[in-house]
């Protein structure tokens, strides 16, 4: 039987990926601060830590000797968390997939994996206290990725999401946007003409899970193919919602209306490479529209 540790794993995709390990009969255990409560009784196992310190990394894995074939890091926000984990699961790793964001890139549209180059990217470890807002972020991001390919003795896959959306988006963030454009009430934007890709919790869970049977190595782009402007999904809100008036976009001054998708520009991506390695990804239309539908359902 395979065994997988899963770093997080109790909310949103984390959870998809979770149940895709147990539908596979993989031996999983997850590694958790203990403060989001699951649904997985006794078919996982559990371990109790903070990444943000090394000496509960040391004391939850010294419990155990696992050997664990696959590792899925979704709780890093930061180079020194990677750092920690690569030194304390010394030899016990055999394939590491690691939850990276579309947010590595530059600002722009149709971004390839080469856009950014985690192998050559100088390194600079920091705790996650160092890194704040947006842009620490995707700074924060980006050394992770350095750290891992430039340092792990085993495998490894980056998987670079982009905005995730799903029924259990616990975020609220596509929420927000369904509620006020039923409302009729503004949001606030920088550009809604920002473009932006998309993939849903349901996808996101089994790219993860693919990554690791498939042993991808190196950077991979995973969602949905295409991408959609701010205002065209505002748009298709209204369309959904057969709002009386169209929603207005203010400057994002009020932290109540600033739109939760303004990241700074636009962010889209190819997923030319997973596609090519056999996954297929749910189409963007069908995907939006019915996660649209669903939260008007749930607003009414």
């Amino acid at each position: 039987m395979k065994k997988a540790l899963v770093l997080g794993g109790t909310q949103f995709f984390g959870k998809r990926l979770v149940q895709n390990l147990l539908d596979a009969d993989y031996e999983v255990t997850i590694a958790t601060r203990g403060k989001t409560p699951d649904s997985f009784g006794e078919q996982v196992q559990r371990l109790q830590l903070d990444r943000a310190d090394k000496r509960t990394l040391q004391a939850a894995f010294s419990s155990t000797d696992t050997y664990w074939d696959y590792v899925f890091d979704q709780t890093c926000y930061s180079p020194m968390e990677v750092a920690d984990v690569i030194e304390v699961l010394s030899g016990r790793v055999g394939h590491y997939v690691f939850t990276s964001t579309m947010a590595v890139y530059d600002y722009g549209v149709n971004k390839l994996e080469t856009d950014y180059d985690p192998y050559t990217y100088p390194i600079l470890l920091r705790s996650r206290k160092d890194y704040t807002g947006m842009s620490g972020y995707r700074e924060a991001k980006r050394q992770a990725e350095a750290v891992l390919f430039q340092t792990a003795p085993f495998s490894a896959t980056a998987v670079r999401f982009p905005l995730v959306i799903g029924q259990d988006d616990y975020t609220g963030r596509f929420q927000f946007h369904v509620r006020r454009v039923m409302n009729g009430e503004p949001i606030g934007h920088s550009n809604p003409e920002d473009r932006l890709s998309f993939i849903t919790s349901e996808d996101a869970g089994r790219f993860l899970h693919f990554a690791a049977k498939e042993k991808l190595v190196g950077p991979y782009n995973a969602g949905s193919s295409g991408d959609l402007s701010v205002q065209g999904l505002l748009d298709r809100m209204g369309e959904a919602a057969h709002a009386m008036k169209s929603t207005t976009i203010v400057e994002p001054n009020d932290p109540q209306s600033r739109s939760p998708y303004d990241v700074g520009g636009s962010l889209s991506m190819l997923m030319t490479k997973a596609i090519a390695d056999g996954f297929s990804f749910k189409d963007m239309n069908i995907a939006l529209d019915e996660c649209i539908d669903y939260y008007l359902d749930q607003n009414q």
